[in-house]
């Protein structure tokens, strides 16, 4: 996890960082002393978003001048590795530049994976200006960096028994309940599609869940896909697919990182997480296509294709979450190529039950600059997942609408009228941008945490 860089207390020997919006850069410029100018002028050869010129005069310190387009989050989101190493003290010099989302920028771009690799070189650190809460920005970005910890460990430090333990800590850290169901005590306590999908492993399959909270407040149940290694299983990926198959467990990841939040800002909530986690591994116990499981609700599935797993292990733990109504589920899973087809690699599908919760958390998601996009629980292509032998199929045979048939065959494990989000996401970055390096990312996870606090920040 990358260390912390910022900074909440003032520094008065810690250097100007001064961000200037690219289109108010001439006018800036116009208000420098003369040798500021034309240094500048010498030295910038295009004013742009990203560039940095230092400059200082006679009468001035040094300073450090970033030029930043309108993606605010990114705005500083790769200056802790291109600055010198120091302390940096942020000026915005009234351009209305949204302070707390420059600062959340820095603290992400900072990331760096280093457990098996030390860092290059320690980042720039910055002086958190005054205004803003730095404690909730730090909370943010450790919570960030998790996730992006859990899901960039490769399986081998990541298979079922890794991610209990790292649930396990959390819950002793903040004083929270913990069960696991492992193994054939699944069948015993009847979760039976989690075990079909995780017996074939060495590493045993298990239900995770942590419980915190007011029994008294809100019931709130958050879900994450925590399918640690997926090689397909008999229909099996080719070696491209299965490359980055350490992600599959990024909806787990989530769930956890959210959690974390939810307990360390103590949201007046009765909270649940389940993590179904499993390796969809290959042995001669495997299951295979056309077998029929019986799911913990009761309905029977046909396999159609062991590589559609992901909905199997969630589809108990979403039956489990309404034995209790809750006042909202939120699952988060790696689960379709067909949403990556559709929107890409940065973009989060959601699917949402409630035309309320969904609208606020749009709005959420707009005021964090935390993009996701609603896709719709289409009901006519429920016919994609009949079978003629169970209630249903895992996985139709339409090459087209997959990530939308998917969700139906989540939401038929939702009671009725228990509010539900869906996000069907990538939880990667394939490639290094400002605020977002290259490999495990959180994905929503901001806009969700906003919308849970405007929801039931007011509950107590």
């Amino acid at each position: 996890m990358t260390q912390d860089v910022l900074l909440d207390t003032s520094d008065a020997d810690a250097t100007p960082l001064v961000v200037v919006p690219v289109e108010r850069f001439a006018d800036w410029l116009e208000m420098q002393p003369a040798q500021v100018v034309e240094w500048v002028r010498a030295t910038l050869a295009k004013p742009e978003p990203g560039s940095i010129v230092w400059v200082s005069s006679p009468t001035e310190p040094r300073r450090a001048i970033v030029l930043v387009g309108n993606d605010w989050l990114a705005a500083l989101g790769d200056v802790a590795y291109r600055l010198p190493a120091g302390r940096y003290r942020l000026h915005t010099e009234g351009s209305g530049v949204p302070l707390e989302h420059l600062v959340l920028g820095f603290g992400l771009g900072a990331y760096r994976y280093t457990r098996y690799r030390p860092g290059e070189r320690d980042p720039a650190r910055l002086v958190v200006p005054d205004g803003i809460d730095a404690a909730a920005l730090r909370r943010r970005i450790e919570a960030i960096a998790w996730v992006r910890d859990l899901i960039n460990t490769p399986a081998s430090h990541m298979l079922p028994e890794h991610l209990e333990a790292e649930a396990r800590e959390l819950a002793v850290e903040l004083e929270a309940e913990f069960r696991v169901t492992v193994g054939d005590d699944l069948l015993k306590n009847n979760h039976p599609t989690i075990h079909t999908v995780g017996r074939a492993s060495s590493s045993a399959p298990r239900l995770i869940e942590l419980v915190w909270g007011d029994p008294a407040h809100p019931h709130l149940v958050l879900i994450g896909k925590g399918v640690c290694f997926d090689s397909g299983g008999l229909d099996i990926k080719s070696a491209d697919g299965m490359r980055l198959m350490k992600k599959d467990m990024g909806g787990a990841a989530h769930a956890l990182g959210l959690a974390r939040l939810v307990m360390k800002e103590r949201l007046p909530v009765r909270l649940r997480v389940l993590v179904p986690a499993v390796e969809n591994a290959i042995s001669g116990n495997a299951f295979r296509p056309g077998d029929v499981i019986r799911t913990r609700k009761g309905l029977t599935v046909e396999v159609d294709n062991t590589d559609a797993e992901g909905r199997l292990v969630l589809c108990d733990a979403l039956a489990l979450a309404c034995e209790t109504p809750p006042a909202l589920i939120v699952d988060f899973a790696t689960l379709t190529g067909a949403a990556r087809s559709a929107l890409g690699t940065d973009l989060p599908a959601m699917f949402c039950n409630d035309e309320m919760c969904a609208a606020a958390l749009l709005e959420a998601s707009a005021r964090t600059a935390d993009p996701v996009w609603r896709m719709p629980l289409y009901q006519p292509y429920r016919k994609l997942l009949e079978s003629r032998v169970a209630d249903m199929v895992n996985s139709g045979r339409s090459p087209y609408a997959g990530a939308i048939t998917a969700a139906l065959f989540l939401e038929s494990f939702v009671a009725p009228g228990v509010p539900w989000v869906h996000f069907d996401l990538m939880a990667w970055n394939v490639g290094t941008s400002p605020g977002r390096p290259e490999g495990g990312e959180a994905m929503g996870l901001r806009a969700v945490h906003r919308f849970l606090t405007d929801r039931f920040g007011n509950a107590a």
